[in-house]
Order: structure tokens, then C-alpha cells, then sequence
């Protein structure tokens, strides 16, 4: 669950897949995506799509099945999964064990209220790559979304996706901590991705400022510049971690 409190994610996981589910006609199939390599649009709607339909059979403690072969109706393909997505969701008790991402076995038990959480963030991701693809570049404010759920996607990154990054092999520890300060709250949140738990004012190298942009330099989709962050210490050294593959 969240580290941050209030946050409805049911509520959140409809709207964002409802916003995602509006924007595909607006885009082009073939368009790039930006800050997503070579992935064009109609791979990121079957690849959000299949998401779905994997995380709804985890929450279930199964496997997924398979998807029927392409090429889909994107808007069709997408709110069909969206919907199994949520209808399983709401049928399962939060609190019952499904199969959950994990380390140092890539998939272990966990409660259903994991992929609550999960997918809010994998929606939100991808509506901002969505939109991007739409605008054509990468920027703040393309999802309509509360700080508090940014905050809670730096959160995710740093308590589970970096951890489990090093924990199945994916990458080395870092070799040196980053301090990350969300300042659009208050109080303003703080985490060290790569810290052993010390204190965040000691940590050399620090990114600040709102934590959209906190959350998508993470996810590697919008440089520092681009999200209006301030760094401390030797942007260098940020960019050679950035480098490193934190999430997915």
C-alpha cells in the first residue's frame, strides 16, 4: 500500500484509465512516443492494454492467458483490459494474497491492494507518454493529477522498483545515494533512492522541486531542465545514475 496517506486509488485507477481511454484518438497509431525509444502508439496502448489483463490475473494469484492476436480497435482493445482490470479489482478484498512483484524471485505473495497502487502509477506513466506522443514532446501537466499521487509514484520507484531492480539482478547498487525533495507539499516529502537509511540532509547530490517532475525523471521520461527541478551537487553524477535502469 501507499506510503502516503488519503489517497483513493480505485477512484484514481478509473480516472486515469479514463483519460488514457479518451486521448487514443487523438494519436496517431504510428507516432513515436517520446522518451520511450523506438515504442509507437499503438504499442503503448497494447502494451498498457496486456498490463492490465497481467495484473488482473496476479491479483488473482494466477497466470495470465494469453491475448488474442492483433492487429485491435485500440480504444476497444484498451477498454476492454481497463475494465477486467477493474472488475477484478473491486470483486477481490484488498486484503487477500495475490502474486505480487517481489525480489530476490521476480514474482512472490503479496496482498491484491499492491496492484491498486501499481496500476494508478502504470496509468499515469503512460497517460503522460500518451499525451506526449499527442504533443510531441514531453512535459509537465499532460495528466490531471494531485501532487500527493506524483509524491506517491517517487515513493513507489524508491521503496519498490529500485529495490527489486538490485534485488533480482537488474542492476548494482548505486554507488552513491540521491536525495529527492517533492517541494509543491507540505510538509515536503523526502526519500533517498540508494540510501541505507540516513539522514537525507547529509546525501551530496539532491533534485527538488514538484513531485510530477520528481516522478517522471525517474521514469526516465523528462530531464531535469524539462521538469523545472533544481539539483545539488554534480549534475554529472545525476546523469550517469539516470543512466541506470531504477524502474522497469
Amino acid at each position: 500500500m501507499s506510503a502516503l496517506s488519503g489517497l483513493d486509488f480505485p477512484l484514481l485507477l478509473a480516472d486515469f484509465q479514463g483519460e488514457f481511454l479518451a486521448s487514443i484518438p487523438d494519436a496517431d497509431p504510428a507516432a513515436t512516443v517520446p522518451s520511450c525509444g523506438d515504442w509507437t502508439v499503438r504499442e503503448l496502448v497494447e502494451h498498457l492494454a496486456f498490463v492490465h489483463h497481467w495484473a488482473a490475473a496476479s491479483a488473482r494469484a494466477q497466470r495470465a492467458t494469453p491475448l488474442e492476436d492483433g492487429p485491435f480497435d485500440l480504444a476497444d482493445h484498451y477498454a476492454a483490459c481497463a475494465t477486467e482490470l477493474r472488475g477484478t479489482l473491486a470483486e477481490l478484498d484488498p486484503a487477500a494474497t495475490a502474486r505480487v512483484l517481489a525480489h530476490p524471485d521476480p514474482m512472490g505473495e503479496g496482498p491484491v491492494s499492491f496492484w491498486h497502487r501499481r496500476q494508478v502509477h502504470e496509468t499515469l506513466v503512460h497517460g503522460h507518454d500518451l499525451r506526449a506522443a499527442i504533443a510531441g514532446k514531453p512535459a509537465l501537466g499532460l495528466m490531471r493529477a494531485v501532487p500527493e499521487v506524483w509524491a506517491d509514484a517517487v515513493d513507489e520507484v524508491v521503496t519498490v522498483f529500485h529495490p527489486r531492480q538490485v534485488g533480482i539482478g537488474r542492476m548494482a547498487p548505486l554507488s552513491s545515494p540521491l536525495a529527492l525533495v517533492a517541494t509543491d507539499l507540505d510538509p515536503a516529502p523526502g526519500w533517498v533512492l540508494g540510501g541505507s537509511g540516513g539522514d537525507i540532509d547529509e546525501v551530496p547530490l539532491r533534485v527538488s522541486g514538484p513531485a510530477e517532475g520528481l516522478a517522471l525523471l525517474l521514469w526516465g521520461r523528462i530531464d531535469p531542465d524539462e521538469a523545472g527541478l533544481i539539483v545539488d551537487g554534480r549534475r554529472a553524477d545525476l546523469d550517469a545514475l539516470l543512466l541506470e535502469p531504477i524502474v522497469p
